[in-house]
């Protein structure tokens, strides 16, 4: 099985796009294999997998919040509905026994992070959970640096897939180099084996880049983003709504551009999570005496 996050459907893709984008998603992982298991919350239950009617419920209800592990029992209790950042994705599929989990971006340390310590539950989340994530690094609005030496910190493993450099989400390289890559997906399995047996309870970033001529045109990514962030500032909008105003922005400031790469990148990462899974199952176990 794989799990899929269910906020980039609600917040992070505009409508209809985030319905034709949700099945294709759950489409390629069974394409290739896997069981999809979208996480939502829906009238105060956590559901793990939607039908094709729930999917468009939670792309359509205009009153379907953004869930981080802290929210759910609120949600629950109040019978609300919710999408599920990483964090809350990852805590309600290890419960159900998933250990492979696609998204888009991995939340991290927020620019400026020093003085308004803003960081992603994401990164704590993903220090006390063993759930592998599929993801194209963090999002590049955010500090890549900070965020990976917080990973190192909170014992979250990363390896690079096809590539030792670590992913700016719409650009294909944030500048970093990993420790580790590697290129197949049994490989990768292979490590998830190893880390069960050794009983390592934090979780692993497989870091997925687009390929070169998928990103999205570094010098326009980087004008957009300094203008993003000055204006931000201008507005002075701070904290958790800082990401989705700076999405929105790329996405209407690159004439939609943003938004294909967007749709590019969670497609890739779900088809290689399922890859994964199946990897997961097939492969021999790992000696590690």
């Amino acid at each position: 099985m794989v799990a899929l996050e269910s906020t980039i459907i609600s917040h992070g893709l505009p409508r209809p796009e985030n319905i034709r984008v949700a099945n294709e998603v759950e489409d390629i992982v069974r394409s290739r294999g896997a069981i999809p298991a979208t996480i939502a919350v829906l009238n105060g239950v956590a559901h793990i997998g939607l039908t094709s009617d729930q999917i468009t419920e939670i792309a359509t209800r205009d009153d379907v919040s953004k869930a981080s592990i802290r929210d759910l029992g609120i949600v629950s209790a109040r019978r609300g509905y919710a999408a599920t950042t990483v964090a809350a994705t990852s805590h309600l599929a290890h419960l159900a026994g998933i250990e492979v989990f696609a998204t888009g971006g991995l939340g991290g340390v927020h620019r400026q992070a020093r003085d308004s310590w803003d960081e992603s539950a994401d990164l704590t989340a993903l220090g006390s959970i063993p759930m592998t994530v599929v993801c194209s690094g963090v999002k590049s609005i955010l500090d890549v640096g900070a965020t990976l030496e917080r990973l190192e910190t909170l014992s979250i493993g990363v390896v690079g897939y096809g590539s030792e450099q670590f992913p700016g989400f719409y650009l294909t390289d944030s500048g970093f180099t990993l420790d580790w890559y590697l290129s197949d997906p049994s490989d990768i399995a292979a490590v998830i084996k190893a880390r069960r047996k050794l009983n390592v309870s934090t979780g692993l970033i497989v870091a997925n880049p687009l390929p070169n001529d998928q990103q999205l045109d570094p010098d326009l990514h980087d004008r957009v983003l300094t203008e993003g962030l000055a204006l931000a500032q201008s507005r002075n909008i701070t904290g958790k709504a800082v990401t989705p105003f700076l999405l929105d922005f790329f996405h209407r400031t690159t004439h939609g551009q943003s938004l294909v790469v967007n749709a590019n990148i969670i497609v890739r990462n779900s088809e290689l999570a399922a890859r994964i899974a199946v990897a997961t199952k097939t492969s021999p176990e790992t000696d590690t005496d």
